[in-house]
C-alpha cells in the first residue's frame, strides 16, 4: 500500500500481538527483525521497553557508520508503535491487529513528517523501503515460526 508520502506492507504472522509488540518494543529486537540490513546494534543507556516519548539510538550502517536517535511519537500498548527518526524526522510506524491466526502487522515508513523529501525521493526511499519491509516481514514470520516467543 502507498500514499503520497508513505509506503505499507502487512502480512499475518502467527504469533499473539503482545509477543510481537514486546519484540519491537525493545530496541534490542530491531536488530533481528530489520529487513535492510541497516540496522547494527542498539546502544547502551537504551531503554529495554518503551513508552511514548521514549528515545533510544542504535549503530547503523548504510555505506558508511553512523548513529541514528529515535523517539517514540505513537505508543499503544499491543497495538502500535512508531519512532520519529531524529535526522530526517520521518517516522516508522509498526500496527498491530489480533486476527484468528495470530496478528496482521503493518508496518509503515511515513515520510510527511520529514525534513528531506528530495533526498528520499533521489535515494529511490518509497521502493527500497518496500523491498526492505517485505525481509523485515519474512524475519519477523521466521522468528515465530521457529517458536521464539510464539506463546
Amino acid at each position: 500500500m502507498t500514499s503520497e508520502q508513505s509506503v505499507s506492507v502487512e502480512r499475518e504472522i502467527g504469533a499473539p500481538a503482545a509477543a510481537i509488540f514486546a519484540l519491537l518494543n525493545d530496541p534490542a529486537g530491531h536488530v533481528l527483525l530489520d529487513g535492510s540490513g541497516t540496522v547494527r546494534k542498539s546502544l547502551p543507556g537504551n531503554p529495554t521497553t518503551m513508552e511514548l516519548g521514549s528515545t533510544f539510538r542504535m549503530d547503523m550502517r548504510m555505506g558508511i557508520p553512523y548513529r541514528m536517535p529515535n523517539t517514540i511519537v505513537e505508543w499503544d500498548q499491543d497495538r502500535l508503535i512508531a519512532w520519529r527518526q531524529g535526522w530526517g524526522h520521518h517516522v516508522w510506524r509498526y500496527e498491530l491487529t489480533p486476527t484468528e491466526g495470530g496478528t496482521l502487522v503493518r508496518e509503515t515508513f511515513d515520510w510527511s513528517t520529514g525534513r528531506s523529501a528530495l533526498f528520499l525521493k533521489v535515494m529511490r526511499a518509497e521502493s527500497r523501503n518496500r523491498v526492505s519491509m517485505e525481509a523485515t516481514m519474512d524475519r519477523l514470520q521466521a522468528h515465530f515460526a521457529e517458536g521464539s516467543g510464539a506463546g
